[in-house]
């Protein structure tokens, strides 16, 4: 967003003359749900809204504000493949965001915007990926709390599959329990590679299931350990689906700290690879070149801003000394900025991003 243009916004939001605002978010999956069922919803939304205002504000407020509301209704984008919306009216301004993130239909009429509203919306959806180890096979899951749906990936998933591979010498040993071993190892490292490949899209809590044999060989040779939240001992090889999801139950009770300890992990992944902006002012740029795949912020951290000279370059200033470059909360801008470049974003608890000046992005692979 120009700045100069975020000061007048900003300005209009702040201004009671123009008020209300109206915030409205919901599950907007026109690809998924027949037209018409959305254009009822948005008509039930808009009756609502109506109706409130009346209560509250006078008939030219309440004109303008659903003028704008059908304004911005009657160019949605039904050929969206995106699964949510947030629309944003007042007497004066309209604007609706297409979201990837599942969301809670949300509606608030207040006095002013609030950016981390959608955030506070987006619905909880407990999601994990499950590997289950045996000497012989490996099972990959997506799993949730009603269900596991089993996951294929592009490598064979049983150990039969590689006995062709192992060299001659190793082949002819003598002593078969080495000769074991080292196949076992083979098929551990084609799983891990496979599972590589799985964790670059599925962006997920790892758990990790098998005998204590099993699982410390996979620890031996994986390159993923730094996704994994848990291994769990033990032999799972008869277990059915439903037996799997009783034993992963006290493992997921805590989902809240799950969550925080995955964006974590991906925190430190991205770290390692050089696509992480830490504190406000390198997010803020980063944001700026809509670079911005994941956003993470501390919740309730607020950082006032001026913009200097250069494009994309803010420092920190007291909320007492504005200019008029003055931005009152650069992390609902970063946040803006990047949910219009297609990226995500999460709150996690005060003080766990304290090395990392409470603020973090991660960039999309190839900075784009």
């Amino acid at each position: 967003m120009d700045l100069k243009k975020n000061k007048a916004f900003s300005d209009v939001l702040e201004s009671t003359h123009y008020m209300p605002c109206v915030s409205l978010i919901m599950p907007f999956e026109p690809k998924m749900s027949l037209k018409r069922e959305l254009n009822h919803k948005l008509k039930i939304a808009k009756n609502t809204i109506e109706d409130h205002l009346k209560m509250n504000f006078p008939e030219d407020k309440i004109d303008s504000v659903l003028q704008k509301f059908d304004e911005a209704i009657a160019d949605l984008n039904y050929y969206t493949h995106k699964k949510s919306m947030a629309l944003f009216v007042s007497p004066v301004f309209q604007k609706v965001y297409y979201l990837d993130m599942p969301v809670e239909e949300k509606l608030i009429i207040d006095e002013s915007f609030e950016i981390r509203d959608l955030i506070y919306s987006k619905k909880e959806i407990h999601q994990y990926l499950l590997v289950v180890l045996s000497s012989k096979w490996t099972k990959i899951y997506l799993a949730n709390t009603s269900q596991l749906v089993r996951i294929t990936s592009n490598v064979p998933d049983n150990i039969e599959a590689y006995k062709n591979d192992i060299p001659e010498k190793i082949a002819n040993f003598s002593d078969e329990n080495k000769r074991k071993e080292i196949l076992l190892n083979k098929f551990l490292q084609h799983t891990d590679n496979g599972l590589n490949i799985l964790l670059q899209s599925y962006k997920l809590p790892l758990f990790v299931m098998g005998t204590a044999k099993t699982v410390g060989h996979f620890k031996s040779i994986t390159h993923n350990a730094r996704h994994v939240i848990d291994y769990i001992h033990g032999n799972f090889e008869e277990k059915t689906e439903i037996e799997l999801q009783e034993i992963m139950k006290p493992y997921i009770s805590d989902w809240k700290k799950i969550i925080q300890e995955n964006l974590l992990k991906q925190v430190d992944d991205a770290m390692n690879q050089k696509r992480l902006a830490v504190g406000m002012e390198a997010v803020w740029k980063a944001a700026s070149l809509k670079k911005g795949r994941l956003l993470i912020v501390e919740k309730n951290f607020v950082f006032p801003a001026y913009q200097s000279g250069s494009p994309g370059v803010i420092f920190k200033q007291e909320e007492s000394s504005r200019n008029a470059f003055y931005i009152k909360d650069a992390v609902d801008d970063a946040i803006e900025k990047v949910l219009e470049s297609g990226g995500d974003v999460e709150f996690v608890d005060e003080g766990m991003l304290d090395n990392y000046q409470q603020i973090v992005l991660i960039e999309y692979y190839g900075g784009s």
